[in-house]
């Protein structure tokens, strides 16, 4: 190659390494460790999803729930500190089709959430081995509590409910951690990583209970609970793909969170 072709060749570099660097979902300083697959995102869920179980288990045991505000928050913004801007649109964080998909959304996820009250109280009724009274515990209802405070700490709840954890979650597991398994193994077995994984983690918040200062494991409520959770993350991802957005799973996980608060002040 003559020197013009040569410096040719350095003024106008290689296309499809430009596109290449456009379309690298990760951010440049994390190329030099990771690659965007089920390696990272196993590494995810083992940095994320671990201490998370432990806070929540301690959480429960002492009442502090304070730094699992603090998980979702990381969780929020993991596609944000890993994912460059192309990264961040393919994991779903754009406009989403239309709207009326999230009305859907809205209303399958509160759907899904009264079923698994109902279910609850058939089997269980009252008692601690029904999931949504052992996590309504933690709610610290006072006794005797008048209607009108009951509905001021009924919307603080469900304000909370409705914004952190479907926005931490929903970007961390159906976001950046579904998207990188995808990228190896494709979206059908992504789904089943992701959905157990986030079915997996909800066992401290109830199956792993902790009651009267005693721990203990209800097996049956607990796999009710758990394969509960796998289906209604599975729900979540089906609006994620008919929305063509992220938030098709946040607004299902949001409604899906106000039923399940509605339930625990009103319905028990």
């Amino acid at each position: 190659m003559n020197r013009r072709k040569i410096g040719r060749k350095l003024k106008n570099p290689d296309k499809n390494v430009i596109e290449h660097q456009m379309k690298n979902e990760l951010k440049p300083i994390w190329n030099r460790f990771f690659q965007f697959n089920w390696k990272f995102g196993l590494f995810l869920i083992l940095i994320v999803c671990i201490p998370r179980f432990l806070l929540v288990l301690n959480a429960n045991e002492t009442g502090n729930y304070n730094a699992i505000g603090m998980v979702m928050l990381i969780s929020a913004l993991a596609p944000f500190i890993f994912l460059s801007e192309y990264g961040r649109r393919k994991i779903g964080l754009s406009k989403p089709v239309g709207y009326r998909g999230l009305l859907i959304a809205f209303a399958a996820g509160l759907g899904a959430s009264l079923l698994l009250f109902w279910i609850g109280e058939g089997l269980y009724g009252t008692s601690y081995e029904n999931w949504y009274v052992y996590i309504g515990k933690s709610y610290n209802i006072p006794a005797g509590i008048s209607p009108n405070d009951k509905q001021i700490l009924f919307l603080i709840m469900a304000l909370v409910g409705m914004t952190f954890s479907p926005i931490g979650e929903e970007l961390f597991f159906r976001g950046i951690v579904h998207s990188s398994f995808a990228n190896s193994i494709g979206e059908k077995y992504a789904s089943v990583v992701d959905s157990s994984a986030f079915s997996l983690t909800h066992i401290s918040h109830f199956g792993l209970v902790f009651i009267a200062g005693n721990w203990d494991f209800y097996t049956i409520p607990a796999l009710i609970w758990v394969g509960a959770m796998f289906l209604v993350s599975l729900l979540f991802i089906q609006f994620k793909k008919q929305t063509g957005s992220i938030l098709g799973a946040i607004i299902c996980h949001s409604a899906f969170n106000l039923g399940m608060i509605y339930s625990i002040f009103y319905l028990l």
